[in-house]
């Protein structure tokens, strides 16, 4: 597998598939015109744009934006946006228009509609804003991508004058066209490397050094924000010369949250399928929508694939995958079970944990206060095992509460179906 692949694989994917469970890795997530706000911050030569929200002041944006023609783009996290259908009739989330007057009219038919397209969820995703960018007229296209590679201890750049493709089929079919370069995490791309790659990319002339500008400040960007991928496809050259950046896709490192708080308080979360997804998150926990009924708390993404797989072989069916990972707290744990018994499909939970580095003790706490505080009328099975187990099992037996203990996975998976 080529390391475009790779990195490909790595870093737009959400969904892991490890023993038939679908692991939802959950992104930053930042709209188009969020990333080109970004990109336009460090110097980065983009279309220009403009945001509009169905507000009082977007018939004064759209007259003070003055184009010859406009592109009009819905705002969601999926592609195919141009194919799509709106719930209300109106089709394409992309159209290109040379009348100010129609620029207010289409985005009217887009925002508090849902858009539904191959990548959206059956009932579409419902659109908040829409962008309005300046069009140009593109004679090429090129692709260029900065990320941090394993292999290569460090960033690389990634190029190819096959722009505006999908760059997994050009790395497989033609792998002569893309170019990955190595790179300094501590230095600016030497000039004679920029220069290397432009013409690479196949810019002739003046646009050369133009390309090699962006390229730079592309990088700049790259560092400055912490990001693991800035991928822009198309880095394009338009019939005047520019060379600008019409599309991209960033990821960024989530354990520099604490240095990129502005970027990362802009994270899109309204467009998750489950809310319960989103709410865990924020409070560190990991959590999976699945089809059945039985309600799963784990520690650890093994022990949740295992408990998983063991609830099917005798017979049940789990309803989510929930990790409360090795330093959860009480509050965690009960938060937990809000998320757990918030769906109405789960007719009983499974609690396995193996205190490594958990507390056994502090599992059974949460335990009790989350059940007496939800009151929960659904069949609990807890197996515990590991560091201060003795204790944990006591406050469970002392709770008075109708909690089913079991001695082991196999054991607790047999009561928790039975249970049903």
């Amino acid at each position: 597998m080529s390391l475009l692949i790779k990195a490909a694989t790595t870093t737009r994917q959400l969904i892991h598939k490890a023993s038939g469970l679908q692991q939802q890795v959950r992104y930053l997530n930042l709209l188009e015109f969020q990333s080109k706000d970004l990109l336009q911050k460090y110097g980065v030569a983009i279309q220009q744009f403009k945001v509009l929200d169905n507000t009082s002041s977007d018939k004064q944006v759209v007259q003070s934006f003055d184009c010859p023609e406009y592109v009009v783009k819905a705002q969601i996290l999926a592609g195919g946006r141009g194919k799509g259908t709106f719930d209300n009739g109106f089709k394409g989330g992309v159209h290109i228009t040379s009348n100010k007057g129609d620029v207010l009219s289409l985005s009217k038919q887009m925002i508090g509609n849902r858009l539904i397209t191959k990548q959206t969820p059956k009932s579409g995703i419902l659109v908040n804003k829409v962008m309005v960018a300046r069009s140009v007229n593109i004679t090429r296209e090129t692709y260029i991508c900065f990320l941090l590679d394993r292999e290569h201890n460090g960033p690389v750049l990634i190029a190819s004058p096959a722009g505006g493709m999908d760059i997994e089929a050009v790395a497989q079919e033609t792998p002569e066209k893309i170019k990955t370069v190595p790179l300094d995490i501590g230095k600016p791309i030497p000039e004679a490397t920029l220069l290397e790659v432009a013409r690479f990319l196949e810019f002739k002339g003046d646009a050369v050094k133009r390309c090699a500008d962006e390229i730079q400040k592309l990088y700049t960007l790259f560092k400055a924000v912490d990001a693991l991928q800035i991928e822009i496809n198309p880095l394009a050259e338009t019939d005047s010369g520019e060379v600008i950046s019409v599309d991209a896709k960033l990821n960024f490192d989530d354990n520099a949250q604490f240095r990129q708080k502005d970027i990362f308080a802009m994270d899109v979360t309204e467009e998750e399928a489950d809310p319960r997804e989103v709410e865990a998150n924020k409070y560190n926990l990991n959590y999976v929508a699945m089809d059945g009924n039985i309600g799963c708390l784990v520690n650890g993404a093994g022990l949740a694939m295992a408990t998983m797989d063991i609830i099917k072989l005798r017979g049940g069916e789990p309803a989510n995958f929930l990790d409360v990972g090795g330093s959860v707290k009480e509050d965690q744990v009960a938060k937990a079970f809000e998320i757990l018994t918030s769906d109405p499909k789960v007719k009983g939970i499974l609690v396995n944990v193996f205190g490594g580095i958990v507390n056994c003790a502090t599992i059974a706490n949460g335990i009790v206060a989350a059940s007496k505080k939800l009151k929960l009328n659904v069949p609990l099975v807890v197996r515990l095992e590991g560091t201060n187990v003795t204790k944990a099992r006591e406050i469970l037996k002392n709770s008075g509460l109708p909690i089913q203990t079991a001695c082991d996975l196999d054991d607790a998976a047999k009561k928790a179906v039975a249970a049903l």
